[in-house]
């Protein structure tokens, strides 16, 4: 870690555009590929009646990852690492089994994901997509070993651009039904597949390891900062999360009204290469590669940053460190074997992004006791109304949840 050089360069500086950035890295993990796959299957689908749950996601999300980078830079530690001090040792190991099998759902997707997009781009096979996605990843890691978090986080904020482009092109030339869009801020489901698939879109939307992740980046860019100083870091905080989730939520919304407006009805665009066959056919051969590319970057950016959070985990809830880059290799197997098994890969995105939803509420739960006790925040705990807000946000999530896994258990999705 650099955390002592992020430091004293961010306190030489005070431009306050030079604290932001941590928040930017962690919404990588809001528009990886598992977002792309399950947008674009609500908006084929349902057309615009699923805009709202996107919305409200962003909104919780906000909240969410403001909570968490708070936690990391009053006390100076990460969440997994507060875990780790207070859980005992099966406590600590049974945690860290679900956030490490959270881990690895993040790693599956983003892994076929960017294989799926080299084969739109470039007819490569998925397996060997995979195993060039997971290369590629490598390659990024090693610039946060070797050059530390400022230019890594710079590294990925150039691919969050990139994904923006790639998924916010094709609304220049496709008509958007304005009144059916708002008329998607209306929260209502038709049927209990679109309560599936809403699970699917909160598990793509609030992540867990962004969760886990961003008390831990916001810690290692400014370390445990105190009176003023940490008031500035705090108010640098919250804009750093409230911008970089806006162009977060902002591509997803794109994704799904992009899919309502130009792929509702047509037969097969509720698959990823599907949607983009359609959207090549319709708005043209440049919106169909521009999409193509922002899948790449998606899956190369999330799955760098999903490594870096599991890495995290790890070392807070175990103690033990693992090199980044041996992380990688073993981490990208569960999704090279998923593709050389031949399953749908849309489909695995999207029951990738259900399992996530499952584990959102083990992350929240934590978070929203940590940073409402005075004993571990001091004077920057929770008041009681963004306490109370915190536990519906819970559970809202945790209700969804439920009725989440009645549907699969029956399997009624």
């Amino acid at each position: 870690m650099t955390a002592t050089t992020d430091v004293s360069g961010a306190r030489r500086r005070s431009g306050i555009g030079w604290l932001l950035g941590p928040a930017f890295v962690a919404a990588v993990a809001y528009v990886d590929p598992g977002n792309v796959a399950a947008n674009v299957t609500a908006g084929a689908r349902y057309g615009y009646l699923l805009v709202w749950v996107l919305v409200a996601a962003n909104l919780m999300a906000v909240l969410v990852q403001y909570l968490s980078a708070k936690l990391g830079l009053v006390t100076g530690a990460s969440l997994p690492e507060l875990l780790g001090q207070r859980l005992p040792r099966g406590a600590r190991v049974g945690f860290w089994l679900q956030a490490e099998s959270v881990a690895v759902a993040t790693d599956l997707a983003e892994v076929i994901g960017g294989a799926i997009a080299l084969q739109l781009l470039f007819g490569v096979p998925l397996l060997l997509g995979g195993v060039i996605v997971g290369i590629v990843s490598m390659v990024v890691l090693e610039v946060q070993n070797r050059r530390g978090q400022r230019p890594f986080e710079t590294l990925v904020v150039g691919l969050l651009a990139v994904i923006t482009v790639g998924f916010l092109a094709g609304l220049v030339v496709a008509p958007v039904s304005v009144p059916d869009a708002l008329g998607g801020l209306v929260p209502r489901f038709e049927g209990t597949g679109s309560v599936l698939l809403a699970a699917s879109m909160l598990g793509a939307t609030v992540m867990p390891h962004a969760i886990y992740l961003h008390s831990s980046l916001s810690r290692d860019r400014h370390g445990a900062p105190s009176g003023a100083e940490l008031g500035r870091v705090l108010r640098a905080t919250r804009l750093d999360v409230v911008l970089s989730l806006l162009v977060a939520g902002s591509v997803n919304v794109a994704m799904l009204l992009l899919a309502a407006a130009g792929l509702g009805g047509r037969a097969g665009t509720d698959t990823i290469d599907g949607a983009h066959a359609a959207i090549t056919d319709s708005l043209g051969p440049v919106v169909g590669a521009l999409f193509a590319v922002g899948l790449l970057a998606s899956g190369l950016a999330s799955t760098s940053v999903g490594c870096y959070a599991g890495s995290t985990i790890m070392a807070g809830l175990l103690r033990v460190r693992v090199p980044l880059l041996a992380r990688r290799a073993v981490t990208m197997l569960p999704g090279l074997a998923v593709l050389a098994w031949g399953v749908d890969p849309t489909w695995a995105l999207v029951l990738s992004q259900v399992f996530l939803s499952i584990g959102i509420p083990f992350a929240l739960v934590p978070l929203v006791v940590l940073t409402g006790r005075r004993s571990v925040m001091r004077g920057h705990a929770n008041g009681r109304v963004l306490t109370a807000v915190a536990w519906l946000v819970v559970g809202a999530i945790a209700a969804l949840n439920v009725a989440l896994v009645v549907l699969t258990v029956l399997g009624r999705g």
